[in-house]
């Protein structure tokens, strides 16, 4: 009969063996539970892999995929390059678009001026579709898309257009054209349209710099743009 000592060693030895033989299975388990598709376009800028991130990239992957976006479309395959000022810029770029003191179709509509102004073709088609969905009229888009001043506006709509376009075209605003933002929007108003206007900016280069595709069987809506 075995002693005690020796069956206290022979059930160490056992338990060691068993956790030694788990450990190559957690490991081989390990960069599978961690692999994720972020389905990343660009052309320029290589689509990154979850697996080819450093931890500042992942660290703003998660916040991107965990966020109210949802999703890494759009420029952030490009500001992921740079991921300390892209995880800022991201955040900057949520508080502009989905909590503006601006009513929704108002905000898209800043938001397809500026892709306008720049002729980011996937922003400009991303947003579109957006602010038909927020109740922007299809006319007024249209007018937009070709360069156009649009008719038919409410007052809310042309103080936003009116800015927008002026600040985009000639780098100023206008008396006239401040004061109609501010009487409809208040000061706070103001300066979410400067702001929204600011992000889709950096997007419309970054996705422009990227010549970022459009999505299959999408072509592209706007042309150039012929400024004065």
């Amino acid at each position: 009969m075995p002693s005690q000592l020796t069956r206290v060693y022979l059930a160490g030895a056992v338990a060691l063996a068993a956790a030694v033989a788990v450990i190559p299975v957690s490991r081989a388990q390990a960069p599978a539970a961690a692999t994720r598709d972020l389905k990343l376009k660009g052309d320029r800028f290589a689509p990154l892999t979850w697996n080819e991130l450093s931890p500042a990239q992942r660290t703003m992957a998660e916040h991107l995929l965990n966020g109210e976006r949802g999703g890494l479309n759009g420029p952030f395959n490009v500001l992921l390059r740079s991921p300390e000022m892209g995880d800022l810029a991201q955040q900057f770029g949520a508080a502009t678009r989905f909590h503006s003191s601006l009513p929704k179709q108002l905000n898209e509509l800043a938001i397809i001026i500026t892709g306008r102004y720049f002729t980011s073709q996937y922003e400009f088609q991303a947003h579109h579709r957006a602010a038909l969905q927020a109740g922007l009229s299809p006319a007024i888009a249209d007018a937009v898309a070709q360069g156009k001043r649009p008719t038919g506006m409410s007052k809310e709509e042309a103080a936003v257009y009116d800015f927008c376009w002026e600040l985009l075209t000639t780098k100023q605003v206008s008396d006239a054209h401040f004061k109609a933002a501010k009487d409809a929007f208040g000061e706070r108003g103001v300066v979410d349209l400067i702001g929204v206007m600011g992000w889709y900016s950096t997007v419309s280069m970054a996705l422009n710099v990227d010549r970022y595709p459009l999505p299959d069987g999408q072509k592209p809506e706007l042309a150039p743009l012929k400024l004065p």
